[in-house]
């Protein structure tokens, strides 16, 4: 197996700056210069993402940043011992001893079990003594090597004292000093006997962070006599628990920056829960909290699938404020209107490729008097014969009634985004009450609202226990739809309404300057935030649009053909940019991330440019809404329509003048790119780290 650090990957008492990024960089041209990755630029963008994700300093003096990139090739450690000690967000003060463990994307699983037991290794201070005491980088990869083969130090450490700081920064971690005494065990014990506790351990990358917390929180365990048994949820794989082990637990411990695998094994149990980083600084007052929670009746539990998770979930939500709130429960509702609205308007547009656009006055007389054995004599002129007329009513029909469910569908998962399951029947009838008034997707929004607060009050109402199961499957449905489809008739429907019809007709009449202005601001939206509330509120707005529209009245269609457009600019610009006309001003990150981005920016996914974004949003997203709008506009001012809602280039056969449409796109996405590279060569780069903190 090839060596993960050599001498060439060492450097010994060297002053490399006063911040991470200058430490991180160094490192991976280290890595880069030993010909263990392609390039320097693309290992630090990819390392520098993860510090800033999460500080990788941890008590006694150490830090370990580290990634996986596509720019590494040979698993690797680079390490540096500091002349001047930098700050990587420890709580006990900055770190001299700097590991750089760079994983390939494909890393196979020795080498990441190997990096993870190096990882194990440095929160033995024998081991870090050992580390600090060594002259030469020859001995840095022998103590390294023979971590790896579970050799100990002892041979160079014995001579060495542990300064202060770090055995104080070791205590204050739930550790004892060397040579000190254990800690009492009294305090682990109850009238039961012996305290067990589990835990989890789980970090985004999964090599370092996840077995140094495990081990940490073993070792605080083990001073204080509690037998604590953890699952490592990392990159070399995860070995569960045992069932038995977690029955007999008396409360759990998560030590987690992503979600637990198999959360529902623990349920019921007192559970302390932190982000992964506090198990590496503070084991021992995790073990402490989690003992305390065993006795302590308003201790948080893992939830039950259920009633619990409604609990959960509202404690979770209790530090929102209200603006955050609405924008969740709007967003659910798209998410969920989006598939009924994708299905049914690429239907809708295959009736009329077969049927002609007349279908629509045809369709429900043929599909009452024909059928396959008896097809219609009258058809639309420029449909596919009898078949294809056929055909094209019963794909347009099914369209039309997949569209139908669009309000109620937004105003439905509205109210469950505010209720959970119990909003969810008010909020459809809510949103059925809205369609046929005529409010539109503005009524659904007001309906699904006013139906999940209901919901939720009702819910939270303390009744007997004889009607706590009829609560959320009879008693909420019943009173919630009553009161919002009620308000909705009686009062707040007619000003809908009458706000509805004023848009829909302002919107068809449309034209000239108005609608180029109106396509500028659908293209500035929906290249501000890339799939996020803005660009969501455009596309909803056009697809809400759709149930409306017709030969006579295409606006609405209009409207469509533009937000797709403009959400088509920024992926398919990055892709331009990185992997044709600026090769190298981009990362190899960048330019792998690139050449997805043709696919997904032809398909209208958006969120293929966030990788480029999230690494230079300064300069991105300001492209990006620039081609976006000029896209937006020209698109509108052609009067290019679409029928289908979804499917970017794919769904052609949907989009009146295809080949304008196209040109729109063509020029908004050069003219990104464009400005994107101009960005990046005249406005000056500051440093990387600036631009990936404001990320």
């Amino acid at each position: 197996m090839t060596e993960l650090i050599t001498p060439q990957l060492v450097a010994l008492d060297q002053n490399l700056g006063e911040a991470p990024a200058d430490v991180i960089r160094f490192l991976a041209g280290k890595v880069t210069d030993a010909g263990r990755a392609t390039e320097v630029e693309g290992l630090f963008t990819d390392a520098f993402a993860r510090e800033s994700k999460t500080a990788t300093g941890v008590p006694g003096g150490i830090a370990i940043p580290h990634c996986r990139s596509a720019a590494v090739t040979v698993p690797s450690l680079a390490m540096a011992r500091l002349s001047q000690k930098v700050d990587f967000g420890a709580k006990d003060g900055p770190a001299d001893l700097i590991f750089f463990i760079a994983a390939p994307d494909g890393a196979d699983q020795e080498h990441l079990k190997l990096l993870s037991k190096l990882a194990r290794s440095l929160i033995k201070k024998d081991f870090t003594a050992a580390l600090r005491a060594a002259s030469t980088p020859q001995e840095i990869v022998e103590l390294v090597d023979g971590a790896l083969a579970d050799k100990p130090a002892a041979h160079v450490a014995e001579a060495v004292t542990v300064p202060a700081a770090a055995a104080a920064g070791a205590e204050s971690a739930g550790f004892a000093a060397p040579g000190a005494a254990p800690a009492p065990i009294g305090g682990a014990e109850g009238a039961t006997g012996p305290k067990r506790l589990v835990a989890v351990t789980a970090c985004p990358t999964g090599i370092a962070h996840t077995y140094m917390a495990a081990d940490s929180l073993v070792a605080a365990a083990q001073e204080i006599g509690v037998d604590l048994q953890v699952e490592t949820q990392g990159s070399s794989g995860a070995k569960p628990l045992d069932p038995a082990v977690i029955a007999a637990a008396d409360a759990v411990i998560f030590a987690v920056d992503v979600d637990v695998r198999g959360k529902e094994r623990f349920a019921g149990k007192p559970v302390i829960s932190a982000p992964v980083k506090r198990g590496i600084d503070e084991p021992g007052k995790m073990v402490q909290e989690a003992l305390a929670a065993i006795d302590d009746p308003r201790a948080h539990r893992v939830p039950h699938a259920g009633a619990e998770d409604m609990a959960e979930r509202e404690a979770a939500e209790k530090s929102e404020h209200i603006g955050q709130k609405l924008k969740r429960a709007l967003l659910t509702g798209v998410s969920y209107m989006i598939p009924f609205v994708a299905g049914g308007g690429l239907l809708i547009a295959l009736g009329f490729l077969l049927g002609g656009y007349d279908i629509t006055g045809f369709a429900d007389k043929m599909l009452a008097e024909n059928n396959l054995f008896n097809l219609p004599t009258e058809y639309p002129a420029l449909a596919w014969g009898p078949l294809g007329a056929y055909l094209g009513a019963v794909l347009f029909k099914i369209g039309a009634l997949s569209l139908g469910f669009l309000v109620p569908a937004l105003a439905g998962y509205i109210a469950y985004a505010i209720a959970d399951r119990p909003g969810i029947a008010p909020g459809f009838v809510a949103g059925a009450v809205s369609g046929f008034m005529g409010a539109g997707f503005l009524g659904g929004i007001v309906g699904g609202l006013l139906a999940g607060y209901i919901a939720h009050q009702l819910g939270k109402l303390n009744v007997a226990r004889w009607l706590r199961g009829l609560m959320p499957v009879v008693i909420i449905p019943l009173l919630a739809s009553l009161v919002a489809s009620g308000l909705m008739f009686l009062i707040l429907g007619a000003p809908i309404v009458a706000l509805t019809k004023a848009l829909n007709e302002g919107l068809s009449g449309l034209t000239g300057a108005g609608a180029i202005l109106l396509g500028v601001i659908l293209g500035l939206m929906m290249c501000f935030d890339l799939g996020g509330p803005v660009n969501k509120v455009a596309y909803s707005f056009a697809v809400a649009g759709l149930g409306a529209a017709s030969v006579s009245n295409q606006a609405p269609w209009q409207i469509m053909a533009a937000v797709m457009a403009a959400g088509m600019v920024p992926p398919l610009a990055m892709a331009l940019a990185s992997t044709v006309l600026d090769k190298k001003g981009f990362s190899l990150a960048e330019r792998e991330n690139g050449k997805a981005a043709w696919l997904l920016g032809a398909s209208f996914i958006s969120e293929g440019a966030i990788p480029f974004a999230a690494a230079d949003p300064l300069r991105v997203i300001p492209a990006s809404m620039v081609g976006g709008a000029v896209t937006g506009a020209l698109s509108m001012a052609f009067a290019v329509g679409s029928k289908a809602p979804h499917g970017g280039i794919f769904v052609f056969f949907a989009i009146d003048s295809f080949l304008l449409w196209v040109l729109s796109i063509l020029v908004g996405t050069v003219i990104t790119a464009l400005l994107l590279i101009a960005l990046k060569r005249w406005a000056v780069k500051k440093t990387v780290d600036t631009v990936a903190a404001a990320a």
